[in-house]
């Protein structure tokens, strides 16, 4: 029987990570799936309810890392990671995305001989992504992934052509699609049971929805001084429209520290609230008019739902959903992100196209290489 064990620390490695842990079960006579959650997220509404939503087991192993410096995350997950390795002695180590957990499991498999005395094959899941700004920590986890996986899973053209780029073998690529929109639409048909549009008290499309927690964006007083603006124009705009917030730890903690609260509390429609489940969030990420976002998972979700997303970046390491789906890059720039709003409210806003290969089937295709190639 082979082993495979799958490193997850984040909730978006969770959505990642479920379709493929489901088809490994249609093969647990042959395969034995074990998952390491490194605890990169500890708080139980950033990853718990999320491995409960998602019909996950409870992980194997837990390694309760918790909040830490880049180096000091990286630096306790390798140490205890490497122990886990000499125990299980795993046939393959599965990754997932661009957190800290991704690039540390990577390393110790590389670095780790197996019984036919090869580093542990190591497979990315959501390869080739890139940025192309050094500024972000999970832009350098990427391009550390990607030079020592075995196996580069890839979600969009984009990612393909970044890797033949920097000189990654033709035969380590796999174009496979995304098993973020596999959850996506396995759990769609779940949304009903979620009753936060009443709880909030909002109605359907009548609402904007905003994440935010990139260090760029709420490190700075300065741009949560922009965000808060764009927040008060939107309420110029359509002063009926909800502004729905729900808040990451990190960001709650930089506007206290810039002593904002006030501020935010003072915005009308401003709806702000905790961390929420998966089939909450995908409810009302599908019910909403609109989405500000700086995350990347959230720009492909609105892409495959045909839902407006304004990206509160300068870059994405996935153009797919802005060359051809619903992502629009906005920056800061608050004068345009008026425009594309005011282009939402008039029904002028550009009509997106669901990527190749996001069909719900990423993980299938996925799983069928892998055992080729662990020769089952």
């Amino acid at each position: 029987m082979k082993k495979i064990i799958s490193v997850v620390g984040a909730r978006p490695n969770f959505m990642k990570m479920a379709p493929i842990h489901k088809q490994l079960l249609k093969h647990k006579s042959k395969v034995l799936h074990k998952i390491v959650h490194t605890g990169q997220h500890y708080d139980s509404k950033m990853s718990g309810v999320f491995i409960k939503e998602l019909e996950l087991p409870k992980p194997d192993i837990y390694l309760a890392v918790g909040s830490k410096s880049h180096a000091e995350q990286k630096a306790h997950i390798m140490i205890e990671f490497e122990k886990i390795v000499l125990k299980e002695k795993p046939d393959l180590v599965l990754v997932y995305g661009d957190i800290n957990s991704t690039a540390a499991a990577s390393i110790v498999s590389s670095k780790m001989l197996n019984s036919n005395g090869r580093p542990v094959p190591v497979a990315h899941i959501e390869s080739g992504l890139r940025s192309f700004d050094r500024t972000m920590p999970e832009e350098i986890n990427r391009m550390v992934t990607d030079v020592l996986a075995d196996f580069l899973f890839v979600t969009e053209p984009a990612g393909i052509r970044n890797l033949k780029s920097e000189g990654i073998s033709d035969r380590k690529i796999f174009f496979t699609g995304n098993t973020m929109i596999d959850s996506l639409k396995f759990y769609l048909k779940n949304i009903s049971k979620s009753v936060i549009l009443k709880e909030l008290c909002i109605s359907k499309n009548n609402f904007a929805l905003v994440t935010l927690h990139r260090p760029s964006n709420v490190d700075s007083k300065e741009n949560m001084k922009k965000i808060l603006s764009i927040f008060k124009s939107i309420n110029k705009i359509n002063p009926e429209l909800d502004i729905v917030f729900p808040v990451h730890p990190r960001t709650i903690k930089m506007i206290e520290k810039f002593k904002l609260k006030n501020s935010f509390d003072e915005i009308e429609n401003l709806i702000i609230t905790e961390p929420m489940g998966y089939l909450d969030f995908l409810n009302l990420t599908f019910n909403s008019k609109f989405v500000l976002t700086d995350s990347g998972g959230i720009q492909e979700e609105t892409t495959y739902l045909q839902i407006p997303c304004l990206t509160l970046r300068e870059n994405t390491e996935r153009p797919v959903t802005a060359e051809i789906g619903t992502n629009v890059i906005c920056g800061l720039d608050e004068k345009f992100i008026i425009k594309k709003i005011r282009e939402i409210e008039t029904g002028k806003f550009k009509k997106g196209k669901i990527p190749k290969l996001w069909d719900g089937n990423a993980a299938e295709r996925i799983v069928k290489i892998l055992l080729e190639k662990i020769k089952l």
